[in-house]
């Protein structure tokens, strides 16, 4: 049989601001403004035999809570450490950076603006 591997992902929010200073001045994006963002990590694994699960899914979820969206709901993004530049792929890069080391088998995060039709994807190579 071939090798097999599952991929399980979960999905989060949080409502946040910012504003790029790279804009002239005048450009509506370089004024304060905020959005609705949306994200997805995805995790892989082989299931447990005593579960079945990857991982549970309210473990991903207290995870993404603790050093994720704790951190980023209802702030100024700009204000955050790594995130000077805070469009969807420096968050993506910084939601990566921030769940490495505490969610074995990341493979990808995806954030997103809805609103907008907007995403990045962040993937293990």
């Amino acid at each position: 049989m071939t090798e097999m591997r599952l991929e399980i992902s979960k999905d989060f929010s949080f409502d946040a601001a910012h504003y790029f200073n790279h804009k002239e001045e005048g450009h509506p994006f370089s004024r304060l403004h905020g959005h609705s963002f949306a994200g997805t990590v995805t995790v892989a694994g082989n299931p447990a035999d005593d579960s079945g699960m990857v991982k549970d899914f309210w473990e991903i979820e207290a995870i993404v809570k603790a050093h994720v969206t704790s951190i980023l709901d209802h702030s100024l993004l700009n204000d955050i450490e790594g995130l000077a530049h805070p469009s969807l792929e420096d968050i993506a890069e910084w939601v990566f950076k921030k769940l490495d080391p505490v969610l074995p088998g990341l493979v990808s995060v995806e954030i997103r603006r809805p609103s907008w039709g907007e995403k990045a994807v962040l993937r293990r190579a």
